[in-house]
């Protein structure tokens, strides 16, 4: 899945007419968050998505509206019974956002953002222009600001049926990934998209390997305790934001013994290491490993933010 910022890149490639509308503002219970965006297209075409229903449908009709008279606006919606008792949206907060049918105009910013290989700041001023941000520019000049980051990198050692689960929906949850394995039978592109960076080669090369500057995530699941002992012996000195390793509290216990008593590791550097990883769904099969595993990425990649 493309991220917003090429799918936007891609929008002005197809020169199609459409207006960009963004939530900047929430108070109380609302279907999304701040940042959401959505491409509304004159042919009644939607990119993206504001949170559905109703609200979106609102700022579906006022944007076709804009796109004929090239005038951006603002608006905000209570999102009690009055607005959205016939389609189930009874949320009970607000919503604020901007609408923006020239956002065509900043095809540059676009570009650079979709291809942003470091931070990028960019924001709407009150004349809602569409600019990148400057770190002393002052807060009160604009109507939306916003931090875009290159994607998080996700290490995964192992290439077997747990990391083939979890790479692709890895890579459509905006993570860069790479694979690390001794197997080339299994560490190629006919198990991983061929999005997936594939390192393969004898453990104790691969492991000399240094971490991106980007925000890095860890996740060890190779083929038996032993390699996953000698994946983390090593990466549990690398400084990822979060490290897990699949496996069981009994697998995770004699492995913290063993690392501490032979001074691998102390015991609060084993004690950041999820094991078992993941959110707790009682996943069965491959499928809903790699949901789980996945769901705790995200909710640490978003503490991030």
């Amino acid at each position: 899945m493309a991220r917003f910022y090429e799918q936007l890149v891609a929008a002005l490639k197809a020169n199609q007419p459409f207006a960009l509308a963004v939530i900047s503002g929430t108070k109380g219970s609302s279907p999304q968050r701040i940042g959401a965006k959505a491409l509304f297209f004159a042919d009644g075409k939607i990119v993206g998505t504001l949170g559905g229903g109703c609200l979106e449908a609102e700022v579906h009709s006022r944007a076709k509206k804009a796109l004929k008279t090239g005038e951006a606006s603002m608006f905000e919606m209570v999102l009690d019974h009055d607005f959205g008792w016939d389609d189930g949206l009874i949320c009970g907060g607000s919503v604020s956002g901007l609408i923006l049918p020239r956002a065509a105009e900043s095809a540059e910013l676009w570009r650079k953002l979709a291809g942003a290989s470091a931070p990028i700041r960019w924001g709407v001023k009150k004349d809602f222009s569409i600019a990148t941000i400057q770190h002393d520019e002052i807060d009160g000049d604009w109507f939306y600001q916003e931090n875009v980051t290159p994607p998080a990198d996700l290490w995964i050692a192992g290439s077997g049926h747990v990391a083939q689960a979890v790479a692709p929906l890895a890579l459509k949850l905006d993570f860069a990934v790479t694979v690390f394995d001794d197997r080339p039978e299994l560490a190629n592109h006919n198990f991983f998209p061929p999005e997936t960076n594939l390192r393969v080669g004898g453990w104790h090369e691969l492991l000399k390997a240094s971490l991106p500057k980007s925000p890095s995530f860890g996740l060890i699941v190779t083929r038996g305790h032993q390699h996953d002992a000698l994946v983390l012996s090593e990466w549990i000195r690398q400084p990822f934001v979060f490290l897990g390793m699949i496996g069981s509290r009994r697998k995770a216990r004699i492995m913290r013994d063993n690392f501490i008593k032979q001074k691998i590791a102390t015991p609060e550097q084993f004690d950041k290491i999820a094991c078992p990883v993941g959110v707790d769904i009682q996943a069965v099969g491959t499928q809903e490993i790699a949901v789980s595993v996945m769901a705790q990425f995200i909710q640490k990649r978003a503490a991030l933010r």
